[in-house]
């Protein structure tokens, strides 16, 4: 198992990232291992909406089909699964007077023999952890418009 955490202060408002975040196919825009993620099926945003997500990692396409599991106003969480990984990707959200305080967690459990590679590949998951971190604001300020500077 791997994991990761990071925390981020978003320069816009609790009500509008969290719709945008609810939507799974934009981690094309913030997650730098998204080559594609295409909604599956029609309707709402909701819990039990799903994804089918392509990742690129050291060099490998591998494909996640993920399920909204909660989505509450303070926390989304997708877990997505293929036949080697079940991946999680949690987020809590705390307003602040006009900001998000976002608390991203990704956690990856191996199946079968890759799960002996968990350990080694500890470093790469904080790599991209540290890239999530840079590339969400980014692509949250292209979306909704400039958001108020943080420094």
């Amino acid at each position: 198992m791997v994991r990761v955490e990071r925390t981020v202060l978003l320069g816009h408002p609790l009500s509008d990232v969290l719709p945008w975040l609810a939507d799974f196919s934009h981690a094309v825009a913030w997650d730098p291992g998204t080559v594609s993620c295409e909604r599956v099926g029609r309707g709402p945003v909701a819990k039990g909406a799903e994804w089918l997500n392509v990742s690129e990692f050291r060099g490998r396409r591998t494909e996640l089909r993920y399920r909204l599991v909660r989505h509450q106003h303070d926390r989304l969480t997708f877990v997505g699964r293929n036949r080697t990984a079940t991946s999680t990707d949690d987020m809590l959200f705390e307003s602040r007077g006009g900001h998000t305080l976002l608390v991203y967690r990704a956690r990856i459990d191996f199946h079968g023999w890759v799960r002996l590679a968990g350990p080694l590949l500890k470093r790469e998951f904080e790599r991209l952890g540290n890239e999530v971190s840079r590339q969400l604001p980014q692509a949250l300020d292209q979306h909704l418009g400039s958001g108020v500077r943080l420094n």
